[in-house]
């Protein structure tokens, strides 16, 4: 689909009507750290919110509501003639909406779907509205600290796929002719996210959406970083002792795997990463 490219400086009827049609009927992913400002809003421990609200071990908000006239269903945190019950506790996705955010060469640039301004659609209304920029829209919706874990997100996922590579390049499994762990690399990169999610299993499930962080909540970044070190020290629990070349094998679909799935809560085309993940591993010796 044509995207529009966005400046900050981009003046726009961002001004929000309040009508709550963007609650219907859309894909919201979560990262680990979303879902924690969710359940704390929501007043619940992050498990109970993921077992009630999420899908797919945690990476998407579940969407079981009220229909609208389109028949498209209520996010599962909205109120009919109230809108969002935990509208301080929103990710990233609701807060931008209806601009996405995308990186190039590790700078953000903000875009919106098509050749039209989608607000227009449902929200005509907007137009009689006082007209923001993006970047004045964006500091109202405080959106700094969720584009911060986000970015911080992107970063883990890197790290956890990382370790996929060592155990492919660094072990000996690829030079043993292995042809076996590309080609599943590329399978779970084309699973649907439940598959996936059941590939991976609670027990990487549960490090990965909902870990025990206890401290530092409130700071994104300092979440995050501790996030990745107990990500990594389970990896080192789990993968350190092994083997077998087989061992290994599992252990880079599985750790991949949680890489794929992570990246599909952050928005991004697990089929896409994988690819690109592949392609650089066959640089390295590799082979399918």
């Amino acid at each position: 689909m044509q995207t529009t490219k966005l400046s900050n400086e981009s003046i726009l009827p961002l001004t929000c009507s309040r009508s709550g049609s963007c609650c219907f009927g859309k894909a919201v992913m979560l990262n680990p750290w979303e879902l924690l400002c969710f359940s704390k809003e929501k007043k619940i421990t992050p498990r109970e919110f993921r077992d009630l609200y999420c899908e797919f071990g945690g990476i998407q908000l579940l969407f079981d509501g009220k229909p609208d006239k389109k028949g498209q269903k209520a996010c599962s945190q909205y109120i009919d003639n109230f809108g969002c019950s935990v509208h301080e506790g929103r990710p990233l996705a609701c807060r931008l909406y209806p601009l996405g955010r995308k990186i190039q060469f590790d700078k953000a640039h903000y875009i919106y779907e098509g050749e039209t301004f989608p607000c227009l659609t449902d929200c005509a209304e907007v137009l009689d509205l006082p007209k923001l920029s993006v970047g004045k829209y964006l500091q109202g919706q405080e959106a700094e600290p969720f584009e911060k874990a986000q970015d911080e997100y992107l970063i883990i996922m890197q790290n956890i796929a990382d370790i996929a590579f060592e155990l492919l390049l660094d072990t000996g499994l690829s030079a043993s002719g292995d042809t076996k762990t590309l080609p599943l690399w590329r399978e779970i990169g084309n699973e649907l996210p439940e598959i996936l999610a059941e590939r991976i299993g609670k027990e990487w499930i549960d490090l990965l959406m909902i870990p025990e962080i206890t401290n530092e909540i409130e700071n994104p970044i300092t979440f995050a970083h501790k996030h990745n070190d107990l990500l990594l020290l389970k990896a080192q629990e789990k993968f350190g002792s092994i083997q077998t070349l087989q061992e290994v094998h599992d252990a880079s679909v599985l750790i991949m795997a949680v890489a794929l799935h992570l990246a599909r809560g952050l928005g991004a085309n697990p089929k896409e990463i994988a690819e690109h993940f592949i392609e650089i591993a066959k640089s390295h010796g590799a082979q399918e």
